[in-house]
This record gives C-alpha cells, sequence and structure tokens, in this order.
C-alpha cells in the first residue's frame, strides 16, 4: 500500500510541475486533463503527508523517549509515541478506502426511470409517490430534474416515468435505488381495511456521451406516432411522440412529452445511450461482481431491494438489513441515512474483497 502511495505522490508532483508549464498552460485541453487528474489524487497524497508527518513525530517521540533519563519527561514522550501510533492505524484505515478503486460513473449526470410493477392503480400511485420523493432528494442536493417522459393514469398514478437528473455526482447519490420498491398499505380504495402489498421499479443509469455509445444507423428503428393521454388537439392532429428500437440488445425507449417531434427524439436518444451504456456496462459489472460479494447488490432491477410498510412506519432495506421507522418523512425526501447506510455497506464490502 505505501509503495502505491508513494507512487501516486511522484504523479501529484508530476503533475503540479506540468501545470506550471508554459506549454501545457497554452493548450488548453491538455491544462484541464491534468488539472482534473491532480485533483482527483489531492485528498490521498494530503492524507498520506499526514500520515507521513504522524509516522516521524511517532519515531521522533519513542527515539527521545530511549535517551531521556527524566521519568516525568520520558512518560511524556512515550505516551506522545503511542497517540502517534494509535493516529498512525485510523490514518492507515482511511488510506485504504482512498485507494479503493472509484466508480467512474460517480461524477456523472443520470437518467432515473420509475415504473408501476404488480398492484395496478395501487402501484401506479405508489410510482408516483417515489417520483415526488426522488424530486425532493434530488432538490435538496441542489440537483435539476428535467422531466423527459411520463405516463400517467386518471388517479394521478405514474405508470411509467422517466427523468434526466443533471448535476454533478447525481449518479453517485441515487445509484443504490435501482431495484425493486414493495409497498404494504391499505389502498385509499379498500372498503374492508385490507392490507395490499404493490411494487413499483426504479432503474438509476448513468448518463452517456455520445462518444461513449456508437448507435449505428442500421442497428435502430425509429417510429413516429402520434401522442397519448392529455395534450389536447395536439394528440389528434400532430405526430410528434417518438419510439426508438435498437436491434442489438432489444431496447426500446419511448418518448412523447413534449409537442416537438424534434424534442421527443433528441430525448429519446438521450435515454437510449444511457441504457445501451448501461447494459454493456452491466455486463462488465456482472463479471466483476462474480470475483467479489456486494453487501447492497447488484442493482439489478428484478432485485427487492427495499419495503416500505406504511401501517408501522418502517422502511427496510434488505440488501443491509436496516430498518427505519420514519416512514412519513422518509417519503419527502429525507433519504440520505439510508444512501449513507448503503455507501458505507458497499465500501465495506469492497475493503473486504481487497481483503481476500
Amino acid at each position: 500500500m505505501l509503495n502505491k502511495l508513494q507512487d501516486i505522490k511522484k504523479r501529484y508532483e508530476f503533475l503540479s510541475e506540468k501545470l506550471m508549464d508554459s506549454s501545457v498552460i497554452a493548450d488548453m485541453g491538455t491544462w484541464q486533463k491534468y488539472s482534473k487528474e491532480q485533483a482527483d489524487l489531492t485528498e490521498t497524497v494530503e492524507k498520506y503527508e499526514e500520515y507521513l508527518a504522524c509516522e516521524r513525530e511517532m519515531t521522533d517521540a519513542f527515539a527521545m523517549a530511549e535517551e531521556e533519563t527524566d521519568a516525568e519527561m520520558k512518560k511524556m514522550l512515550l505516551e506522545e509515541g503511542y497517540d502517534c501510533k494509535e493516529r498512525l492505524a485510523t490514518l492507515q484505515d482511511e488510506l485504504k478506502i482512498l485507494l479503493l478503486p472509484k466508480d467512474k460513473n460517480d461524477e456523472r449526470s443520470c437518467i432515473l426511470e420509475v415504473r408501476a410493477g404488480t398492484g395496478g392503480e395501487e402501484a401506479a400511485l405508489f410510482a408516483a409517490e417515489l417520483c415526488r420523493m426522488y424530486q425532493n432528494y434530488c432538490a435538496s442536493h441542489k440537483l435539476r430534474v428535467e422531466e423527459m417522459d411520463i405516463n400517467t393514469t386518471e388517479l394521478g398514478g405514474v405508470k411509467e416515468a422517466i427523468y434526466n437528473i443533471k448535476g454533478v455526482g447525481a449518479y453517485k447519490l441515487l445509484k443504490y435505488e435501482s431495484g425493486v420498491h414493495r409497498v404494504q398499505r391499505v389502498p385509499a380504495t379498500e372498503t374492508q381495511g385490507r392490507i395490499h402489498t404493490s411494487a413499483a421499479t426504479v432503474a438509476v443509469l448513468p448518463e452517456a456521451e455520445e462518444v461513449e455509445v456508437e448507435i449505428n444507423d442500421k442497428d435502430i428503428r425509429i417510429d413516429i406516432f402520434h401522442s397519448g393521454g392529455a395534450g389536447g388537439q395536439n394528440v389528434n392532429k400532430v405526430a410528434s411522440a417518438v419510439r426508438i428500437t435498437h436491434f442489438p440488445t432489444g431496447i426500446v425507449v419511448t418518448c412523447q412529452d413534449e409537442r416537438s417531434q424534434l424534442k421527443n427524439k433528441e430525448r429519446a436518444f438521450k435515454v437510449l445511450r444511457s441504457r445501451v451504456y448501461d447494459f454493456y456496462n452491466g455486463q462488465n459489472a456482472k463479471e466483476r461482481e462474480e470475483n467479489r460479494r456486494s453487501m447492497v447488490g447488484s442493482g439489478d432491477r428484478s432485485e427487492r431491494i427495499r419495503t416500505y410498510n406504511f401501517p408501522q412506519s418502517r422502511v427496510t432495506d434488505h440488501r443491509i438489513g436496516l430498518s427505519q421507522y420514519n416512514l412519513e418523512v422518509f417519503m419527502t425526501g429525507d433519504i440520505d441515512s439510508m444512501v449513507e447506510a448503503l455507501a458505507i455497506a458497499d465500501r465495506e464490502a469492497l475493503l473486504a474483497s481487497e481483503k481476500e
């Protein structure tokens, strides 16, 4: 580990020199590339320098205690040395975490998809509540939510909703939400007070750039059709909805929320790129998962990850066995403590796999 940290420190110092080089400063693209790489290394280098300073203090304290003849001074020096030794152990753990492989998608914006599952209208109403929960959560983190497509029911439920969550770190904050969300409660339409179980699925996809995903014209079919749902005369007179089928993966994307066919097409391609990127990235992730067991699961959208029990005001995440009895507050978008617990569990799983 220490050899790796030394290499990182050397790289950091090399980048610092390059960023002051006039030829690099003149080339904005190269300067930005070096600047970003240096910024990514800064926290690790600073923590390593703190570790080295603490190690020197420990060595000096024990060396001075060895030569000290005054009993009181010797005791103080030994205490200082053991304090440094304890601090070194903590710093070492922190450095191990900083050296863990980072998710290359963490800083990206993302596509959030929410769909009603089993449970009919009650599932659609629950899906609508999840949409509001995530919108509030994103707002609290100053992320911009752009509605890309939504299919609603007459009672205000959501059959399917697609959002573009814009902002640095959006994927990092939402990536653990992918999976099946189950709700247990008495529906408003239930006359006998029986508890029903319904479900909704959530998918969080890192936003992909055009240069990262090549979509050939021969691999897709684009269909234009009339929008469904509310829209007045526009529904009947203007064919603005867009459906894109990607043959190699079987992925189908539909966008009909905008009145402009061009805008719907742009949005459909954005969602398609993210789904295709996730499709191939997910295949690689499955290969990696065979080499390690993740405590927070694979993020597979068929995996039941969480239960929302309204009678008990309980929300339980099954991946880490955590239950919280604050469901009313949770549904307003206050989900930070759950997200943090999942991130810690994932980190601990990574640390455990590094030791194997």
